[in-house]
């Protein structure tokens, strides 16, 4: 079994890859493929046919993308809607062109109207709406589902798409200006303790709800739905609605998540929301309950996750300072 993993420096797609390893290390015959983006650019047509022509792999997982907060989607809507755009239609359609029959394509769950009944189920896909801050992104995001369907209606192929909720975890983006609210609040809190800050100010009210899955859950999730077999999938979607949502199936405030961050960092001052900020969508909780008939439920606590997350982060800054 030869599998290509499309975006394995990623978050979700490095946690993939580790898990990978670790099958083939408990003896299953399987071969990783990866390309970096200096060594494939998969947002050019060209390329791509050649490599999937080259390789001719059995599996494919597009976990590649461009990504980013709102401030990210705010400033950068033009790239994120053509990079996404681009990247989803030439790593699907060169696959099948290349005889690929299993693809999973993962999504993100911004593909949901703006106030779209909470928790959000699978069948709200395209019935309002979406949230202005990220619509470019969540467009492209619904074309990959749409993509995928297609194939599968016009051609029998089994090209799977899941939708994971929010991430986090080993390998996250905790820049400054483009990374995701839990990042963000982890360096932040982080470099308040550093500098002895009497105070953190966050984006928006703090109202918001927002759910949260580890990246090793969301590997775990990703695979579990890759190994199903066919009728199993199909048993629980629908050909034009075939989508699989990921998450934890409970949420927390912003300002509950922040107070946890807060207190697993060591930050002891105090804690404001600039409410000329945008919020993004009041609440975003995902309904699993497909993904719990078909027998898969996360296994880390969101407390636990975010200290190990922090350990990481730390980890990772200590390696940076020897580095230099």
């Amino acid at each position: 079994m030869k599998i290509y993993v499309a975006g394995h420096r990623g978050m979700v797609g490095g946690a993939i890859l580790r898990q990978l390893q670790a099958r083939i290390e408990a003896g299953a015959k399987i071969e990783i493929v990866t390309r970096t983006s200096a060594e494939l650019d998969l947002t050019n047509q060209a390329a791509v046919r050649d490599f999937m022509q080259s390789e001719h792999p059995d599996q494919v997982i597009l976990a590649a993308a461009k990504v980013g907060g709102i401030v990210a989607n705010n400033s950068y809507p033009a790239q994120f809607i053509y990079e996404n755009l681009m990247i989803e239609c030439n790593v699907i359609h060169q696959a099948f062109d290349a005889g690929v029959t299993k693809l999973l394509q993962l999504g993100s769950s911004c593909i949901y109207p703006k106030l779209a009944d909470q928790p959000m189920q699978e069948d709200a896909l395209l019935t309002g709406t979406l949230e202005p801050t990220n619509e470019p992104y969540a467009i492209a995001k619904i074309a990959g589902i749409k993509l995928c369907e297609s194939y599968n209606r016009q051609y029998g192929t089994d090209y799977r798409s899941v939708m994971p909720t929010n991430l986090y975890g080993p390998g996250d983006n905790f820049h400054p200006e483009n990374s995701h609210v839990l990042p963000a609040m982890i360096r932040r809190f982080h470099q308040a303790v550093l500098s002895d800050a009497q105070e953190v100010v966050l984006w928006g009210s703090g109202t918001p709800r927002r759910e949260f899955l580890h990246v090793d859950d969301m590997a775990a999730a990703a695979l579990f739905i890759l190994d199903l077999p066919k009728e199993s999938y199909q048993r629980e979607t629908q050909d034009m609605l075939s989508h699989i949502n990921v998450g934890s199936g409970t949420d927390i405030s912003i300002h509950d998540l922040a107070q946890a961050v807060a207190q697993i960092t060591g930050f002891t001052g105090k804690l404001s929301f600039d409410t000329s900020k945008p919020d993004g969508a009041p609440r975003k909780l995902m309904d699993v309950s497909r993904l719990s008939r078909l027998g898969w439920t996360h296994a880390v606590d969101l407390e636990d996750g975010i200290k190990s997350t922090y350990q990481w982060f730390l980890a990772q800054a200590d390696a940076e300072l020897r580095s230099k």
